[in-house]
């Protein structure tokens, strides 16, 4: 399982930033690879994602339900997919909400991932990687669109990419004493 947990500053209103985060359209527009498919009586619409997991290229399909709360401005998504080929499928569960902040807001998105099937491994592993450039890519479009060009704090990294860049660490100091132990 992927888990999110973003918290993007952006130096606008919150109302401007609401009509950006609950507008399927606009949000797909601010995410590289992602298209927005057809909509349906339900409510729902299709939706195509390509994400980039060092040289392996995997292009999702999925089916999106959205359930805004307008005054809340706050949104649940949740969508149910696989990859092109048919060996990874998913369900995903997001929460978006939009608050106020002294000189803008902020954007804050949980959620979970849950994967199955061939690519599952590799998809997770990845992840925290995935998830942190898809974030800085995808705060710095939000805050183009509400706000014009305004330098914004960096997103503050996820609990999963924190934990994968200390495992990185430990793994490449203990890699590195096994070498110099061998040089001996």
């Amino acid at each position: 399982m992927i888990e999110i947990d973003e918290k993007i500053p952006v130096p606008a209103s919150p109302g401007r930033v609401w009509e950006v985060v609950s507008d399927p359209a606009e949000v797909v527009s601010c995410i590289s690879g992602a298209e927005l498919g057809e909509s349906h009586e339900d409510g729902s619409f299709d939706g195509t994602l390509v994400v980039k997991f060092g040289a392996v290229r995997v292009r999702f399909g999925a089916r999106v339900s959205l359930d805004l709360d307008e005054p809340a401005r706050e949104g649940r998504l949740s969508a149910k997919g696989r990859d092109g080929q048919g060996a990874t499928r998913f369900s995903a569960h997001a929460t978006f909400h939009v608050t106020e902040d002294a000189g803008g807001c902020w954007v804050r998105v949980t959620g979970e991932v849950t994967l199955a099937g061939k690519l599952a491994s590799l998809i997770e592993a990845g992840a925290g990687a995935v998830v942190s450039r898809m974030t800085k890519e995808f705060a710095a479009e939000l805050v183009r669109r509400c706000a014009g060009d305004v330098v914004v704090a960096e997103p503050r990294r996820s609990v999963w990419a924190r934990v994968k860049a200390w495992l990185t660490t430990v793994l490449k100091r203990q890699r590195s004493e096994v070498r110099s132990g061998q040089a001996q």
